[in-house]
């Protein structure tokens, strides 16, 4: 699905780093995290903006990786060959989530411009009048269905613009759809990072599946928790002199279980594919079911005037999205791939007619003409998007070269490495985390999924853990990290006008990453003892 992780060339040690025994090894992970560190301690600490600090860590992996990790030594191309090698990689894959933001942000622009937001807004009001549930249903039930029919940031580029339309202020909007998708993505654009860990492990897709579903149903609480507490310091923000909205507790915890439990249900019964997909179609009908029956004679029950229309492009986009999934469409549509490939190991693919950004262009052109809006004034809209999308591409463009010369330079391979022989039979603790970082610098749970599976499934056996349990780790720890990872919050920011501001984003998504990987690892090795 959209475009394709690219693997390093070696997960071992660099030689040259481990020279000189332990010490040396030491140092080699400690200088292995600081382009990391460096990256969060400018934008929490000094809050610079996603593109200052990545350019910086990108100069400081540039330096440390032919310096410490020998990166380049001994390629035919030299230094500077490979680092355009990397430079390439990460424009290419910069390309493709470029490719998805430009016309999301080009149907928000043109949603905003016929009235469709505010005809949306008027039907969610006709449904409830209290805010905080309306943004329920869009932040949680709604990014969680663009997640399983779509993911690859899909989600937050199409809900977060919505939430600001309900008046969430901007930054909370963007943090709600970042923790509001966050419980499907371990089997996000119907279950693809799960059947990438099948492809590399050979473990049965259900055995997987389900374990990872119940990792986020005894722990998605806390992200609805945390959901709920953002939300609070969101709502009436624009009408200080308001009393503050307070929701009944009953309405996030209905509101958790109609996604958690179903996901849990139908990632046993039939494995990645629909878990969250399902799980929001279904959750999504229990909540408004339950809310029509607890408000009723408080709403109108009738349809907002020009709602349909406004619904024209979602639903088009809907529809692409099951038939480009459904077989046997998807594998012939799959099979035409823009691919290249370097000397080295270097190389990219895309499979454009099902990438999401494909669907969202073709959503908005077939949406605009049901909507009986003539093509130029939908290419007035994307041209509006291209020109707020300049100053995202150098933050995005940054990140991602610093994820690919990490990997290719062997630095995650040493801070794996360090984990595992440092840890041991603790290692249950850290393997959420692990897959944690693996979308931290890749953007991508199933690049994660790519990255690090295989390490996880190993270190299970030589330790005598649960295989199926550590790679289920694995996976729920991916997901947790598409919240943290810097080209994520830098795609949310764009949407709703917060270029430059992506470091406000980070210190709200950091604490309750933190916090659901330690509970996380917690019930890990609790179910690996029992």
């Amino acid at each position: 699905m959209g475009a394709q992780p690219i693997q390093s060339r070696s997960n071992a040690w660099p030689e040259q780093a481990m020279t000189g025994g332990t010490t040396s090894s030491t140092v080699a992970v400690l200088l292995a995290a600081v382009p990391v560190l460096a990256i969060l301690g400018l934008m929490l600490g000094w809050r610079w903006s996603a593109a200052r600090a990545g350019l910086v860590g990108l100069a400081l992996a540039g330096m440390l990786a032919p310096s410490a990790f020998g990166f380049g030594g001994a390629s035919a191309h030299g230094l500077a060959g490979e680092f355009a090698a990397v430079g390439a990689e990460g424009a290419f894959m910069a390309a493709t989530i470029l490719w998805i933001l430009w016309p999301a942000l080009a149907l928000h622009h043109h949603q905003q411009q016929r009235g469709a937001i505010d005809a949306i807004r008027s039907g969610l009001g006709r449904l409830t009048a209290g805010r905080s549930l309306q943004a329920l249903l869009v932040g949680w039930f709604l990014a969680l269905f663009f997640e399983g029919a779509a993911g690859f940031g899909t989600p937050v580029a199409l809900t977060a613009p919505i939430l600001v339309g309900l008046g969430i202020p901007a930054v909370q909007a963007v943090v709600l759809a970042l923790l509001g998708h966050a419980a499907g993505v371990s089997f996000g654009a119907l279950g693809t990072p799960v059947l990438a860990q099948v492809a590399l492990t050979g473990l049965d897709a259900v055995d997987i599946a389900w374990r990872t579903a119940l990792l986020h149903a005894l722990l998605g609480g806390l992200l609805m928790l945390f959901f709920m507490r953002v939300l609070a310091t969101g709502v009436n923000a624009d009408k200080p002199d308001q009393a503050r909205e307070v929701l009944p507790i009953a309405w996030p915890v209905l509101a958790a279980g109609s996604f958690l439990l179903p996901s849990l249900a139908l990632a046993a019964l039939l494995g990645p594919e629909l878990a969250t997909l399902g799980g929001a179609l279904a959750g999504g009908a229990i909540f408004t079911a339950v809310l029509r029956w607890r408000t009723r004679g408080h709403a109108n029950p009738g349809p907002a005037p020009g709602l349909g229309r406004a619904l024209w492009p979602y639903g088009v986009l809907i529809a692409l999205v099951l038939f480009t999934r459904a077989p046997p469409v998807s594998g012939l549509l799959a099979s035409v791939k823009l691919h290249w490939q370097w000397a080295g190991g270097y190389g990219g693919s895309m499979q454009p007619l099902v990438h999401p950004g494909t669907l969202l262009l073709l959503a908005l052109l077939i949406g605009a003409r049901l909507q009986h809006v003539p093509f130029k004034d939908v290419g007035s809209s994307l041209a509006h998007a291209a020109r707020q999308l300049l100053p995202v591409s150098a933050a995005l463009l940054a990140m991602l070269c610093l994820s690919r010369l990490m990997l290719h330079a062997g630095m995650i391979a040493a801070l794996e490495n360090a984990a595992v022989s440092g840890l041991g039979h603790s290692w249950s603790l850290v393997a959420p985390a692990v897959g944690a970082l693996g979308s931290f610098v890749t953007g991508s749970a199933t690049a994660s999924n790519v990255l690090f599976t295989s390490l996880q499934a190993q270190t299970a056996q030589a330790l005598g853990l649960p295989v199926a349990l550590m790679v289920a780790a694995q996976g729920f720890g991916a997901a947790i990290g598409n919240i943290v990872c810097p080209h994520n919050i830098i795609a949310g920011a764009a949407t709703v006008g917060l270029a430059g501001r992506e470091a406000d984003i980070l210190r709200h998504t950091l604490w309750p990453c933190a916090m659901y990987l330690v509970a996380g690892g917690l019930l890990v090795a609790g179910l690996a003892i029992w």
